[in-house]
């Protein structure tokens, strides 16, 4: 179990308690507190969340706000942070742009961020359009050759640029690159799933995007990566960024996904785990009670720090400014994963 001043210097609050010990999420261990609007009750109550519009706060609030996100703008202040995107956070105009936001924020104030992203959702719907029939064997996309060109058209055409396009709106600097940019990713066909164009990352070279960021740009980064003969490979866009986030040596990798983080009972949000280690991850895995879709994505977060990441977050993507309430904030919004 982490120290508490470990986790007071991994972005984590004196007052944030661990109860894995009992295997009793955190916010069951204390009673409801009150932080700047949001009501958090124990797992025996009703989770009341009430966010303040920006109308509703003073002078005073606004200024409390700052205070307490720059100690962690100072500690993250020239360290690299990967988020993975994708989820329903791509598909909401509105938590789309609360994503850049996010981003740009982060990168005005000295912190270096570098966005992959996948974009399923986008790939049916122009899949559908050409009348190809979506295709998944394991929660994997059967990926035949006429599916193959259109991922590689989405992901690092329409999606990749219109990201871009955004991030610069906002006053931030970006490139968009694929896989195959500077031979940046490098895959395994996984033939022995059959699922056709489908590939393992095996490996990264990260120099194109060390040069990026630090030359102060954000690299947008699609997850089409090549084999050993060039072939374009669809790969996983969690594991890719997990992948890319130990190339880069980062600070953290923060997986935006639809869920709110690791929950002890996957249908009840008042039982996730605020933070998690290598440990404990593997014992929920044992009992159960990490599982499905779940497991994959603790797996990627395991990897990578066991690989120099210093904490990786699983994050609710459907939430507002969830990046930013994970970094930057005494309680954070997910689970954090440390080694």
């Amino acid at each position: 179990m982490a120290s508490l001043t470990q986790r007071q210097s991994l972005g984590r609050a004196a007052g944030t308690q661990h109860a894995f010990a009992t295997a009793v999420p955190v916010c069951c261990m204390r009673p409801a507190v009150s932080t700047r609007g949001r009501t958090v009750q124990c797992a025996a109550a009703a989770v009341d969340t009430k966010v303040p519009s920006v109308a509703d706060l003073t002078n005073l609030d606004r200024v409390s706000i700052l205070a307490e996100a720059l100690p962690y703008m100072q500690r993250f202040a020239g360290k690299t942070i990967v988020v993975k995107y994708g989820g329903a956070a791509m598909k909401d105009p509105t938590l789309k742009a609360g994503v850049i936001t996010d981003l740009v924020l982060l990168w005005t104030v000295g912190i270096r961020p570098v966005l992959v992203h996948g974009g399923g959702p986008e790939i049916n719907s122009w899949l559908g359009k050409l009348g190809i029939q979506p295709e998944f064997k394991g929660g994997l996309r059967v990926t035949d050759a006429d599916t193959m060109e259109v991922v590689e058209m989405v992901l690092g055409g329409r999606v990749n640029k219109s990201l871009v396009s955004l991030i610069q709106q906002s006053g931030g600097k970006a490139v968009g690159l694929s896989g195959k940019d500077g031979d940046l990713l490098r895959a395994r066909q996984m033939v022995e799933k059959d699922i056709g164009f489908v590939g393992e990352v095996t490996r990264v070279d990260a120099t194109l995007l060390r040069s990026l960021v630090n030359s102060g740009y954000i690299p947008v980064v699609a997850t089409v990566a090549t084999d050993e003969n060039g072939q374009a490979l669809n790969v996983n866009a969690d594991t890719a960024a997990g992948e890319i986030a130990a190339a880069l040596q980062a600070e953290k990798l923060i997986l935006m996904t639809d869920v709110p983080g690791v929950l002890k009972d996957k249908d009840d949000v008042a039982t996730k785990f605020a933070s998690l280690n290598i440990r404990e991850c593997r014992q929920l895995t044992e009992d159960g009670i990490i599982a499905g879709g779940m497991i994959p994505k603790v797996q990627c977060c395991i990897r990578c720090l066991s690989q120099g990441v210093t904490a990786a977050h699983i994050i609710d993507g459907r939430s507002r400014h969830s990046v930013l309430m994970e970094l930057l904030t005494d309680e954070g919004v997910g689970t954090m994963i440390t080694g």
